[in-house]
């Protein structure tokens, strides 16, 4: 699939699928036809495009937001088991992107990986919204201290198979949304060029308040007025989010898929293992195969001597592995037997960055107790502002996206241009110094939770309790508030660690493998969330039978133990990621 007089075009293709994907009006090889002239209709297809995504977030995540309190409060589900099946359903729901990323570059293409992903949405949010809204789908509502009727199989059958199509769905949009928004402009014209960065910017505009709305007004409406119409009106927006997306189906630019890097990957792991025998090569300039670079686009990586068992991959063993190629130079006669030099420091690009990504893993443990742990201390917090208004448990994950949208503009605007001056560098902190900010600061994020909870519970247990929840425990007149200023810390430091390591990634990873950028941060999050799933249950089987920490009422658990422990990891992790980052060697940098 790799060699000859593809390799530049496919390298090319790779690139600008990251931010403007290439689309090729010419010969795509030697013995290719050319292909029919591409007819861009840019802006004309973007009320369709930016309308689709608009709707398809307003309608999914405020309802993932706020799927632990459905669970405990309709499903009557325990807060651990809740928390530990939304675990693996977040981490699922990232996980899911990689195949639909390979997928599409493979054999569908985007705007057929979007359409199944949109339908699928819908048919998933339709589900969920039935467990609602149908007497048969949903154990039947029980009062303030009254024994709650469990769930049953047949139910719980159907919230599974409405979180299998929504998990679809993810695997669809996310990887594919915005490449696919960017191809409807012409790359090779100025006014396509800035279509595309407009198109970004709206982009990231459009979900950051789709999030917002969602985590402020569908959650109130699911937690204040009713679930069936909480649930109903997403649905309802998933619904128009489809019909835009059809409707624009014949001003749509389709890129056809051309296979995945992934396969360049393979190809270098199964030739080093075929040539696992062969000895290491004693000058790997003269005895390694490395035909001329002649693409612009991708940048010629030099042979270096870290990882040298890949080095077989490019060990020429006889004159039968290298032919002719159509414009003369050599290629492998079998790309599985025979690889490139290029191809073989690729690989090692990413083996390298992989240390690096792993602590990524440990830092989203932090993370995600924003959507698990904090909404249950929500719950069992005076959430009141004012006489009447109280804030909906999930929506305090407001307050991070919140620090986030206030301290980018702050950091770019108004630090970075003097830390140039201190440390002489044009972005002010290294990618790598950034992402260490924001482990460390998540660390510092789980000790002021720990401190927090500690006193929410000492008030619950020691002063006059403000109710009782659905779940059964007492509500701690401690105001919730308390929690904001954890949040805010949490939410500056994915603003440190989040962004700069998808850029790490971009940067590091070579221009035409960049969509596995993508993957590896979705890879991440989903690692991070079955991690911290399978903490939960280590800790409420350990302390179970006797002080359970994750006890169901969290008055009479130990939550604050549980924020210390992955506080303790934390720190662990800071020191893993220093002697990482200490160790990492830079795409380019000589031995």
């Amino acid at each position: 699939m790799r060699g000859g007089g593809r390799d530049d075009e496919e390298a090319a293709h790779k690139l600008k699928s990251m931010d403007v994907d290439k689309l090729e009006n010419g010969a795509n090889g030697a013995d290719t036809p050319p292909r029919p002239a591409l007819k861009y209709h840019g802006w004309r297809a973007m009320p369709f495009i930016i309308g689709n995504e608009t709707f398809e977030k307003l309608g999914t995540l405020g309802t993932s937001a706020n799927l632990l309190v459905y669970l405990t409060q309709v499903f009557h589900m325990r807060s651990v088991d809740a928390a530990t099946l939304l675990n693996g359903l977040n981490g699922t729901t990232s996980l899911a992107p990689i195949i639909g990323a390979f997928l599409s570059d493979a054999y569908l293409g985007r705007y057929l990986a979007l359409a199944i992903a949109s339908v699928a949405s819908l048919i998933g949010m339709f589900l969920l919204t039935m467990t609602a809204g149908a007497e048969g789908l949903h154990p039947a509502e029980c009062g303030v201290g009254e024994a709650c009727e469990k769930a049953t199989s047949g139910q719980f059958a159907v919230l599974f198979i409405s979180f299998a199509f929504l998990v679809l769905g993810s695997a669809g949009i996310r990887p594919c949304s915005m490449p696919f928004g960017a191809d409807q402009f012409d790359p090779h014209t100025e006014s396509g060029k800035r279509g595309i960065n407009s198109f970004f910017n709206w982009y990231y505009f459009t979900f950051t308040s789709a999030m917002l709305v969602s985590a402020t007004v569908i959650i109130y409406v699911q937690s204040n007025v009713s679930w069936p119409i909480g649930l109903g009106i997403p649905t309802a927006l998933m619904f128009l989010a489809c019909v835009l997306f059809f409707l624009g189906t014949r001003l749509y630019v389709r890129v056809t898929p051309e296979g995945s890097p992934f396969t360049s990957i393979v190809q270098v792991f199964a030739a080093a293992a075929r040539k696992r025998s062969l000895k290491q090569p004693k000058d790997p300039k003269q005895d390694l195969f490395d035909p001329p670079h002649t693409s612009a686009i991708v940048t010629k990586l030099a042979h270096t001597d870290q990882f040298r068992c890949l080095d077989k991959a490019a060990i020429v063993a006889g004159p039968d592995e290298v032919r002719s190629a159509g414009g003369g130079g050599p290629a492998p006669a079998n790309p599985w037997r025979l690889c490139s030099v290029q191809q073989v420091e690729e690989v090692k690009c990413l083996i390298r960055i992989v240390p690096v990504w792993s602590t990524g893993i440990i830092y989203y443990v932090a993370v995600v107790q924003q959507s698990t742990y904090v909404v249950l201390s929500a719950l069992q917090s005076d959430r009141h502002l004012g006489k009447s208004f109280q804030i909906p448990a999930a929506s305090f994950t407001v307050f991070a996206m919140l620090a986030q949208t206030l301290w980018i503009p702050i950091y770019d605007r108004l630090l970075v241009p003097r830390l140039r001056k201190v440390t002489g560098k044009d972005e002010g902190l290294t990618l790598l110094q950034r992402q260490g900010i924001g482990i460390a600061l998540s660390t510092v994020a789980m000790v002021m939770s720990a401190i927090v909870e500690d006193r929410r519970r000492h008030i619950a247990l020691t002063q006059p309790t403000l109710g009782t929840t659905i779940t059964g425990g007492a509500i701690s007149a401690m105001s919730s508030l308390w929690m904001v200023p954890q949040l805010m810390v949490l939410g500056l430091s994915e603003a440190f660690n989040l962004i700069s390591q998808i850029e790490f990634y971009y940067k590091e990873i070579p221009e035409h493998m960049r969509s596995v950028a993508g993957a590896l941060a979705f890879c991440n999050l989903a690692l991070g969330n079955y991690l911290s799933g399978f903490l939960v249950t280590i800790v409420h089987r350990t302390t179970g039978s006797g002080s359970n920490w994750l006890a169901q009422d969290l008055n009479k658990g130990r939550l604050d133990l549980f924020y210390w422990m992955i506080a303790g990891i934390g720190i662990f992790n800071i020191v893993y990621f220093m002697i990482c980052a200490k160790w990492y060697r830079f795409k380019g940098a000589a031995n």
